[in-house]
C-alpha cells in the first residue's frame, strides 16, 4: 500500500497554512502545494498599500523557500490545476501531468469582479488580486498623475489613500450611498469619507461608473452613469470579488456562492476540502451560509482543516476579524454585524480613536475600531468567550473591558 498523499491547490495564506499545519500536526505522508503563481507564497495585505509606495519594494514571503524543503513539501510554482478526476482520485494539471491524491484541499481564493462596461479591457484598467497585478499597478501609478478608483470598499480605499500619499489626483466612484457599506457601521463610513476628502480625494457617492473612455488603446477618462467625465491616466476596479469555484464545480461539488463545506471544511465529496475565500460554510451565529474574504478566515480554516485531515476534527467556530490600513488610520473589525439592531460609540471620533460596538438586542455581536487596537483585541476575546457587556458599559469610557473578561458580566 502506497504512502498517503494530500494535495493543496492555492498558494495564498490558506494554502500555505494548510501544509504548514499538517506537518506541525504530525502528518508524514506526501504533501504537495500547487499554485499558478510564480512567486513563493507571500503576504497579500501589503499589495494595496506599502508595496505600491516604492518601486523596489519586495514581496514578504509567508515562509522562506527552505521551509518547504525542510518539511518535505513539494511546492510547485507556476502550475495550473485544470480538473479533478474524482473517481481516479487525481488532479490534472495544465502541463498534462496527473497527480494522484488520497485527499485534496481547494484554496484557490477569489478573483476581482469586473463590471460589464465599455472600456474595461483597455490598457491602464487594473484590478488587484495578486503580486503580478500589484507590480503592473505600481508601474503605471508612478507614471500617472490622475487615477480613478471604481468602488469604495477596502481595496479601493487603500489604493486611493496610497495614491494620494504619492501626490496623485484621485477620484473614488462609489455606487452606494456610503463607503464600505457592506461591512462597517454608518459612523465608520462617514468618518472615512471625511478622512479621504480631507486628504484631497474626490469621493463621489451614489455614482455608478458608466464606461471607460479610451485613447490610443489606453485610458483617457472615466465617465459616470450620469454622464460626468473624469480625466484619468489609469482606472482601478475594486467592486468586490467572485470565488474561484470552477475547479470544484466541474468536479460536481456542491456550490452556493462558493464551494459548500460542512463544519470541518469538508465538501460534498468526503475526500475533498475547501477553505478561504472560495468556501461557503454554515455560520453558527448567523444561522445561514456565508463566505468570508479575510486572511484570518483563510488561516484559521486552514488550521481546522489540517486537524480534520489528521483525525482531530473540531467544528470551525473561530471569531472572524478583519482590518484595513488607509493612510495612517487602522480600521479593525471583529465579529459580524449583519444581524445587529443597534450600536454604541466608545471613544471620541474627533480625536481619531473610537469604536462602534454592535448589538443584536442586548447581545454583543461585532466591534469596529479606528486606531483603537485595545478595543479590538479585547473584543476578540469577549466574542470568543461569549461575553456580552451591556451597551451602556461598552459606551462608558470608565469601563474596564479587560476586567469584564476576567469576571464576565451577568445577564
Amino acid at each position: 500500500m502506497g504512502q498517503d498523499s494530500i494535495i493543496v491547490v492555492g498558494g495564498g495564506h490558506g494554502g500555505s497554512q494548510v501544509v504548514a499545519s499538517l506537518r506541525s500536526e504530525g502528518y508524514e505522508g506526501r504533501l504537495t502545494l500547487i499554485t499558478a503563481e510564480t512567486d513563493i507564497p507571500y503576504q497579500r495585505p501589503p499589495l494595496s498599500k506599502a508595496f505600491l509606495k516604492k518601486a523596489d519594494h519586495e514581496l514578504l514571503p509567508l515562509r522562506p523557500a527552505s521551509f518547504y524543503e525542510k518539511n518535505a513539501i513539494d511546492l510547485q510554482l507556476g502550475t495550473e490545476a485544470v480538473s479533478i478526476d474524482r473517481r481516479g482520485r487525481a488532479l490534472l494539471l495544465g502541463d498534462n501531468r496527473r497527480l494522484p491524491f488520497d485527499r485534496l484541499v481547494l484554496a484557490p481564493g477569489a478573483r476581482p469582479r469586473l463590471p460589464a462596461i465599455d472600456g474595461i479591457r483597455l490598457d491602464g484598467v487594473f484590478a488587484l488580486r495578486d503580486a503580478s497585478d500589484a507590480r503592473r499597478i505600481r508601474d503605471q501609478l508612478f507614471m500617472s498623475d490622475s487615477i480613478v478608483v471604481v468602488g469604495g470598499g477596502f481595496i479601493g480605499l487603500e489604493i486611493a489613500a496610497t495614491a494620494r500619499l504619492l501626490g496623485k489626483r484621485v477620484t473614488v466612484l462609489e455606487a452606494a450611498d456610503r463607503l464600505m457599506g457592506r461591512v462597517v457601521a454608518r459612523q465608520i463610513s462617514e468618518y472615512f469619507l471625511s478622512l479621504h476628502r480631507g486628504w484631497g480625494t474626490d469621493v463621489r457617492l451614489n455614482t455608478p461608473v458608466g464606461h471607460i473612455v479610451g485613447s490610443s488603446g489606453g485610458v483617457a477618462a472615466v465617465e459616470t452613469a450620469m454622464g460626468d467625465r473624469i480625466d484619468a491616466d489609469m482606472a482601478i476596479i475594486g467592486i468586490g470579488v467572485e470565488p474561484n469555484i470552477e475547479l470544484g464545480e466541474s468536479a460536481g461539488l456542491a456550490t452556493d456562492n462558493g464551494i459548500v463545506v460542512d463544519k470541518n471544511m469538508t465538501t460534498s465529496a468526503g475526500e475533498i476540502y475547501a477553505i478561504g475565500d472560495c468556501a461557503a460554510f454554515e455560520h453558527w451565529e448567523l444561522g445561514r451560509r456565508v463566505r468570508l474574504e479575510s486572511v484570518q478566515n483563510a488561516v484559521d480554516q486552514a488550521k481546522a482543516t489540517a486537524r480534520a485531515l489528521v483525525g482531530k476534527a473540531e467544528p470551525y467556530r473561530d471569531v472572524p476579524w478583519f482590518w484595513s490600513d488607509q493612510g495612517d488610520f487602522k480600521l479593525q473589525m471583529v465579529g459580524l454585524s449583519n444581524n445587529a439592531t443597534s450600536g454604541v460609540v466608545r471613544g471620541i471620533p474627533d480625536d481619531g480613536t473610537f469604536s462602534v460596538f454592535h448589538f443584536d438586542n442586548d447581545r454583543l455581536v461585532a466591534i469596529d475600531s479606528v486606531n483603537r487596537a485595545a478595543d479590538h483585541m479585547v473584543g476578540r476575546r469577549m466574542l470568543a468567550a461569549g461575553i456580552s457587556p451591556s451597551p451602556e458599559a461598552c459606551a462608558d469610557p470608565n469601563t474596564d473591558l479587560k476586567a469584564l473578561i476576567r469576571r464576565p458580566a451577568s445577564g
